[in-house]
């Protein structure tokens, strides 16, 4: 099998191919990247590097050609146009190189009524690989419980978990459980069915006041809820224009549309997912 990884470098793509060298051969994976100078691990780890452009067909199909497996990670774009552009690059370029299957990252803002920026995206993502003659599997992940790392000493500070989610659910998943899952589905033929669609959480989701308590017990100190509103939470982060984009995902959670929780991760891994409070705090004494 011959694989390729685009956005190898990536938070994302490049955990997945640090996974999969641990199950495939290194040298039957390519590493699709944007800037190769950046890309020295990989090519030491043993995997071909190639540099691509989304919006270069030339560079795709190259890259693409007679792979088994593309492991598709979008970039990290904040509009849905952008990425749709992409993936239509993507699929065309897939086609001419005669792509075996595509492994392509969703996300569980997916909904026809979900307000998220990145929503129509990962709406438009399913149905229109549905309609390729690509063989497609699908992962979709919940939030990546990562970003609360950093965060905890912030809410320590503040005393008070700020997310303007009502009383409404979130679901995890840390980086590390996600990749280790898309390597195994990508490497195990029984697991990369055409057409089937994973949905990575944890074991259980969490309402603000609940995760409070978590992150509490983790930080060693009293952390409440107090949530802010959704325009002072897009000014507030809004470094690098995120903000609106942030304070979007979070009025899909108000409304419980990030609530999923899914036993995908254990059909695949044979184990649970690392609960949060377990992820937490392995990662913040280490931080």
């Amino acid at each position: 099998m011959r694989y390729i990884i685009t956005g190898a470098t990536g938070h994302l793509g490049n955990h997945i191919f640090n996974e999969l060298i641990k199950l495939v051969p290194s040298s039957s994976i390519t590493a699709g990247v944007h800037t190769v100078s950046k890309a020295d691990k990989l090519a030491q780890a043993g995997a071909e590097v190639v540099g691509i452009d989304f919006f270069n067909e030339d560079s795709l199909i190259k890259a693409f050609q007679d792979k088994d497996v593309l492991i598709y990670v979008p970039s990290k774009s904040h509009d849905s146009y952008s990425r749709i552009t992409e993936l239509e690059n993507v699929l065309q370029a897939a086609k001419k190189a005669s792509v075996g299957h595509i492994l392509a990252m969703g996300f569980i803002a997916d909904q026809v009524n979900n307000p998220f920026d990145l929503s129509a995206f990962y709406g438009y993502l399913p149905r229109r690989l549905a309609e390729t003659e690509i063989p497609y599997t699908i992962i979709r992940n919940g939030l990546y419980a990562d970003p609360l790392v950093p965060y905890l000493p912030e809410l320590v500070e503040r005393h008070n978990v700020i997310y303007p989610m009502k009383d409404q659910a979130l679901s995890f998943i840390s980086l590390d459980d996600s990749s280790k899952a898309f390597a195994k589905v990508a490497a195990t033929k029984s697991l990369l069915k055409d057409g089937r669609i994973y949905t990575l959480t944890q074991s259980r989701n969490y309402t603000m006041p609940q995760l409070a308590q978590v992150l509490s017990k983790v930080a060693n100190a009293e952390i409440g809820y107090q949530p802010v509103s959704l325009d002072e939470f897009g000014a507030m982060y809004n470094e690098g224009n995120e903000g609106h984009m942030l304070s979007s995902m979070y009025k899909a959670g108000g409304m419980g549309l990030l609530d999923e929780v899914s036993s995908d991760y254990e059909e695949i891994m044979g184990h649970p997912a690392t609960d949060l409070k377990e992820f937490l705090q392995a990662n913040y004494q280490n931080n």
